[in-house]
């Protein structure tokens, strides 16, 4: 059986990492096809270095641009390598335009769809993610969902008899590398103290509007503790764009860049806490036991706000209480599975009922 993974991002890369040893294992023939959407190396060719990722069979090289032009770019690029490679699944990965891309690239040559992170909703249909991972769940012929809470959002569409609960593939990777990584050894720059958090922003509702993003900014450079902010491509040129200064000399606001996979999972660890906007940082923070604190108004991942892991903050005059709370108590339970998800993904795939062609 061929399976073909439609990736583009960190986040998908991540995703993609435990899909591949898995289908490996069970004697898939599985190629992969990277968009470009990252393009940076810090956001791309460290992951799969350092997840022992095989390296893509296809590169588009798309790159960055509007919402329309860069998904338009990639289904014109996927259109050809789809045709030419006719697998047997098109499998793509949690919520970007290089997910919306390769489902509709693949319903329109009558090839099967499998989306993995299927279910997540945030119901805030201003964030481009929302509208990119509702309709590929109901273009896709099967949706492998994270969690409950995810096979409960599937139903209520209509879409349970595509629904399967395999568990998150994200916890897979996380487990394997929290154990094989050394927080003591988490490339933090000079002069950041010991007690700090660590930070990322990306979310167009905070870098798109030149007077949200310099609140953020100025928000964060004011908080009575260390801020790490590990500069996403996507802020830095915001910032170049809107002529808003990301260092804030004075302030304790270190500025860095974007780290490999184990780099941030050992930082999260060394960390007192996380502040981001991004809803992979923030199922990392749980699942590594580091209270977070996120700029938006919604999350997808609500299993994380139990027991106050996970705050949300979108009111920045809100944002330095939460994120100098107490630490959490409440013990945590396993929303997101027990690293195994990847195997029944992949049993899925190879053994469960295939899809139909398309007439």
């Amino acid at each position: 059986m061929k399976v073909l993974s439609v990736v583009g991002a960190r986040p998908q890369f991540v995703k993609l990492a435990p899909m591949a040893e898995s289908l490996g294992r069970l004697g898939a023939e599985h190629v992969i096809v990277h968009t470009g959407q990252h393009y940076d190396a810090n956001m791309s060719d460290v992951f799969f270095a350092d997840l022992e990722i095989p390296a893509p069979d296809v590169s588009l090289g798309i790159g960055s641009g509007s919402q329309g032009v860069q998904t338009g770019a990639m289904l014109a690029a996927l259109d050809p390598v789809l045709a030419e490679q006719r697998p047997d699944w098109v499998l793509v990965y949690g919520d970007t335009n290089s997910t919306l891309a390769g489902t509709l690239s693949a319903v329109k040559q009558h090839l099967p769809v499998a989306h993995l992170e299927a279910g997540l909703r945030s119901f805030n249909r201003m964030m481009p993610e929302e509208h990119n991972r509702v309709l590929t769940d109901h273009a896709a012929d099967l949706l492998l969902a994270p969690t409950r809470v995810a096979m409960d959002h599937l139903a209520s569409e209509g879409l349970a008899a595509r629904s399967v609960l395999v568990g998150d593939v994200m916890t897979d990777v996380c487990f394997r590398v929290r154990d094989t990584v050394d927080p003591a050894a988490a490339p933090v720059p000079a002069g950041v103290p010991d007690e700090f958090v660590a930070c990322t922003v990306h979310r167009a509702e905070n870098t798109d509007d030149p007077d949200r993003l310099a609140a953020v900014l100025d928000a964060l450079a004011a908080l009575p503790v260390a801020v790490l902010l590990l500069a996403h491509p996507r802020l830095v040129a915001r910032c170049r764009e809107f002529g808003i200064p990301l260092e804030r000399p004075g302030s304790a606001l270190f500025v860095g860049e974007p780290l490999p996979y184990p780099a941030m999972v050992a930082t999260v660890l060394r960390s007192a806490g996380v502040v981001t906007d991004s809803g992979g940082l923030q199922k990392e923070a749980y699942l590594l036991a580091r209270p977070c604190t996120t700029i938006r108004s919604e999350t997808e991942w609500v299993e994380t706000l139990e027991g106050g892991w996970n705050v949300l903050a979108p009111q920045l005059d809100t944002l330095s209480d939460a994120v100098t709370r107490p630490a959490p108590t409440a013990a945590q339970g396993t929303p997101y599975g027990d690293g195994k998800a990847a195997d029944r993904a992949a049993s899925e795939l190879l053994h469960g009922t295939p899809a139909p062609q398309r007439p």
